[in-house]
């Protein structure tokens, strides 16, 4: 009979942190650079994932949260890892950085050659499993948005995004690839070859059209099981 007691007492305990827990919405944070930033702007990319999660009656079960800086590359995301991810307990980070890793090479000299830059996003990596959150990789997107390869940087985006899949396959990490998705796009829907004025503003950073296309491709990946 005391046994029955202590075993109740703990249910009544354990039952409602249980239930706590469970109410408790995913806290999402994206990880990354300026068009992270901008994501959280009344058009960004990050303003319209929770827009649609809220047309699904969903918005509860989710906290988004940006943690994008303009400029940054990816020993940049490493050195504040701790004060702007891992502080706030995410269940789930997005990894979205390498742009500037390329653009940086031609612009200012200040670029990640590929073999740090695999060894800053792993060291990025080991941080986030060791706290057990969901990490989701992804592929930079574009610099210059003509579909026939004739853009300065696509030769680099595609190594470091062949990195990016070898890094998801090598850690068992799931892959939203990015690179991919615009390459596709852009293939359908820019008949012209523009360098930019389809998905980006100025070859980089994005349109409304472009924001909206990414969270599209975010939300798919945050979703899925």
């Amino acid at each position: 009979m005391r046994l029955f007691f202590k075993l109740l007492q703990i249910a009544v305990i354990t039952v409602p942190l249980l239930a706590m827990r469970a109410d408790k919405p995913l806290r999402v944070v994206f990880f990354g650079d300026s068009i992270t930033q901008a994501g959280v702007s009344p058009t960004g990319y990050i303003t319209k994932v929770g827009e649609m999660l809220k047309s699904k009656g969903q918005e509860s079960q989710y906290e988004l949260i940006g943690a994008g800086i303009g400029g940054n590359k990816v020993y940049d995301l490493y050195l504040r890892l701790e004060d702007d991810v891992l502080a706030k307990k995410p269940d789930v980070v997005f990894i979205y950085v390498g742009i500037n890793d390329v653009w940086h090479k031609a612009s200012s000299g200040t670029g990640t050659d590929p073999d740090k830059y695999v060894k800053f996003y792993e060291a990025l990596i080991k941080k986030l499993k060791a706290q057990n959150i969901r990490v989701i990789v992804c592929t930079p997107t574009v610099i210059g948005e003509r579909n026939d390869n004739s853009n300065q940087q696509d030769g680099d985006l595609n190594q470091y995004s062949k990195l990016i899949r070898e890094i998801a396959t090598r850690n068992n990490l799931q892959l939203l690839d990015l690179r991919k998705h615009f390459q596709d796009y852009l293939a359908s829907n820019n008949p012209e070859n523009k360098e930019k004025g389809i998905l980006t503003t100025d070859r980089v950073h994005l349109t409304e059209a472009g924001n909206q296309f990414l969270a599209e491709k975010m939300l798919e990946a945050l979703v899925q099981k």
